[in-house]
């Protein structure tokens, strides 16, 4: 049996606002498959320990601004002097969320072999790292509530309503200034029959307060587009990328940064490499590395014969930075900063008090340990 020194991460999810910090998780059941050590296989059973790889989600939001078609006309018309008067994207970090995932560690693979006297059964999860040992349950994790990209809404002129406020006069005129007239006008026309609807004192009243609203609505959504020909139209939406870095850096060194990504005004969240963005950094720091356990005297433990493997991991601070501004820092635990250590296996075939284990998908530590059911 091998019994390597790796690098691993502290499975803790960490959600960080640009604004402030939040945190909600949920409850994740992994998906099992049951093994039996037996006489059938020598009550043996392969496994693999994890190695701890780091997620961060990004959200960013990007902005879209554009210039109506009349907007040299708008301190004119609706005494207004800033309207948008050019095409421009811009592009901000909104979120940041750090978590943290296991994968088989190839480097740390082992044939774990029980005692004969009772059979034990061993979970693994699908890629053959174990969940746990002579219990049918298997661990629930924290895992951060990640954000959701969301599309841009249409603008007031990808409206319906935006074809209404076009009348023939409009399009038949060949002067620009002629239709901001008229456009111009159509506004004041519309909030003046805004204001006689809600008083009462128009010459047709809607039958009933349902058709009210209804009517209300559809002006609202005309004034909307009509003033966006002056003022332009401003258009958000948002993406959503996770990064998974591999922190196997910092089994030599105590520190590592390095870019994850970059901001784009045009395309959004892009590739570290593409310099059309500012960059997105994460650095990683140890504050902890996993110890063998000592005794009474401060000696180191011997590990034990044929021991079943788990990890005592280390752990390192993840640190999200963009711009000079830090996003998101989250204390994490890793594998790759630990050791492997075992537990007796007859520990789980005595007679009179077996245990269960459940372990740790992310980092392959013991997450409880309790009396097995016979």
């Amino acid at each position: 049996m091998k019994r390597n020194k790796f690098s691993r991460i502290p499975h803790i999810g960490a959600i960080c606002l640009s604004a402030l910090a939040a945190s909600a998780f949920c409850a994740t059941a992994q998906t099992a498959q049951r093994l039996e050590a037996t006489k059938a296989n020598d009550y043996a059973v392969i496994y693999s320990m994890p190695a701890t790889m780091v997620d961060v989600t990004l959200e960013a939001e990007i902005t879209v601004k554009r210039p109506g078609e009349f907007y040299k006309y708008a301190p004119k018309y609706l005494n207004v002097n800033n309207p948008i008067t050019a095409e421009s994207h811009s592009v901000k970090l909104l979120s940041a969320v750090i978590g943290t995932h296991g994968i088989a560690d190839p480097d740390q693979q082992f044939a774990v072999t029980f005692k004969s006297s009772n059979p034990v059964v061993v979970n693994l999860d699908s890629n053959g790292v174990p969940l746990s040992i002579n219990t049918e349950e298997t661990p629930s994790v924290d895992a951060p509530v990640l954000p959701e990209a969301q599309v841009a809404k249409p603008t007031p002129l990808e409206s319906a309503a935006a074809r209404q406020v076009v009348t023939q006069e409009m399009i038949q005129s060949q002067s620009t200034a002629k239709k901001a007239e008229l456009a111009a006008q159509a506004i004041f026309n519309i909030r003046q029959t805004i204001n006689d609807l809600n008083s009462g004192q128009a010459e047709t009243m809607p039958p009933d307060g349902a058709s009210l609203k209804l009517m209300l609505d559809n002006l609202h959504a005309q004034e909307d587009a009509l003033t966006a020909m002056f003022l332009g139209t401003t258009s958000v939406s948002t993406q959503v990328k996770t990064i998974t870095i591999d922190p196997a850096k910092l089994a030599d060194n105590d520190t590592f940064s390095t870019v994850i990504a970059r901001l784009s005004p045009l395309d959004g969240i892009v590739d570290s490499e593409n310099l059309s963005g500012a960059p997105v950094t994460l650095t990683l720091n140890v504050e902890s590395r996993g110890e063998m356990p000592v005794n009474e005297k401060g000696q180191e433990l011997p590990f034990p014969k044929n021991g079943i493997p788990y990890v005592i991991p280390g752990q390192l601070s993840a640190t999200v930075s963009y711009e000079g501004d830090t996003y998101c820092t989250a204390t994490l635990s890793a594998s790759q900063l630990g050791i492997v250590y075992g537990l007796a296996p007859n520990s789980f075939t005595d007679r009179k008090a077996p245990i269960a284990i459940l372990y740790d998908p992310a980092t392959g530590a013991i997450l409880r340990q309790f009396p097995a059911l016979r």
